[in-house]
């Protein structure tokens, strides 16, 4: 079969649709099947372009990037709900081509809070800020409208944002399907393990990649500082470099921390249960009924609860509790499970 991947972004990208378009890649390529990726990002860092055109001209040359890549294509995969998914959709309605995408964060709720600053929760945004959108939020508002009505199936990694999408977005559920998000085996290092059961030790907390307001990286900063006046040694680093150093650090972490005011379902937390690090998460999560067992879990709204959290997870006693539930935590969900999903909703689609 031959598939073609409509990516925004692609390693040497971070981020998790970057993962996740080479995991179900190199998964495809194993089993057989002819892929061939083309990432947005990649695109319009070519030649001239180097993202200097206007946004529509980048997606109009993404969509012509695309159309002459469908010729022989069985279908399209897109882990993107706009910068490659709009322009492939277009493509693939006039090869009559099935576009089947997967949703990883809210591309809209995310630029609305960097453009407003107003910290709004995922949950609470289709319910109550719609009427603030300004013109060009209410055209993206609108054409994902349109993007999941005309998409053969939309995946999403949890039930949570299905749920919060269903009503703003007019979700046929009939089309919607859940494939869960890669978690890895376990392979921590037993040299790092060792060492982070030293409770002397300097307790490094690594806080995420990318430094937005909706990350909520002010009240996670403003929590360090209250715990650190009370002269507990806890420190937050935040990374922005590969995912491999991104790895590195947590594996040589105390622990991992994000206060997201919605994390569908955060690679970072992913990646720290494969490595085997106790984790404080944002309760806004699609993640929540999966891990509320092994996780601590807090309110990003509230400063003092992250605070009281990171304050309990320093204790010796309360973080090898922590660092026990993650060892006895077993669950895998692999790309090669993930891509014969994929398939499966190809064929029922």
């Amino acid at each position: 079969m031959k598939i073609l991947i409509a990516t925004g972004i692609y390693p040497p990208d971070i981020g998790g649709p970057a993962q996740y378009a080479r995991g179900v890649e190199e998964a495809w390529k194993k089993e057989g099947h002819q892929v061939k990726v083309l990432a947005f990002s990649a695109v319009c860092r070519t030649g001239v372009l180097n993202w200097k055109l206007p946004t529509g001209i980048r997606h109009l040359y993404y969509f012509l990037r695309v159309l002459c890549s469908l010729p022989g294509t069985d279908f399209v995969f897109s882990p993107d709900t706009f910068s490659a998914a709009f322009p492939a959709l277009l493509a693939c309605k006039l090869f009559r081509k099935k576009l089947i995408i997967r949703t990883g964060g809210d591309f809209l709720w995310e630029q609305y809070v960097e453009r407003t600053g107003d910290l709004v929760l995922l949950k609470d945004f289709y319910v109550t800020h719609v009427k603030r959108f300004n013109r060009k939020e209410k055209i993206i508002f609108s054409l994902l409208r349109f993007l999941f009505r005309h998409v053969a199936a939309t995946i999403f990694s949890t039930a949570w944002q299905r749920d919060i999408f269903e009503k703003p977005y007019g979700l046929n559920l009939k089309k919607c399907f859940i494939v869960e998000n890669q978690y890895g085996q376990q392979t921590p290092h037993l040299e790092h393990t060792d060492k982070l059961k030293n409770v002397g030790m300097s307790k490094v907390f690594v806080g995420g990649t990318r430094e937005l307001r909706w990350k909520n990286l002010a009240r996670v900063q403003e929590a360090f500082a209250k715990v650190q006046k009370k002269g507990l040694p806890v420190s937050l680093v935040l990374q922005t470099g590969s995912h491999g150093k991104f790895l590195m650090d947590i594996e040589e972490s105390y622990a991992v921390i994000l206060a997201s005011l919605g994390d569908i379902s955060p690679n970072t937390i992913l990646d720290a249960i494969a490595l085997g690090k106790p984790f404080i998460l944002t309760r806004e999560t699609g993640l929540y009924d999966k891990l509320k067992d092994i996780g601590v879990w807090v309110n990003p709204e509230d400063v003092s609860d992250i605070a009281e959290k990171i304050e309990w997870l320093s204790d010796a006693r309360n973080y090898e509790a922590q660092y026990a539930k993650i060892q006895a935590y077993s669950f895998t969900h692999s790309y090669e499970q993930i891509s014969n999903e994929i398939m499966n909703i190809y064929a029922r689609t």
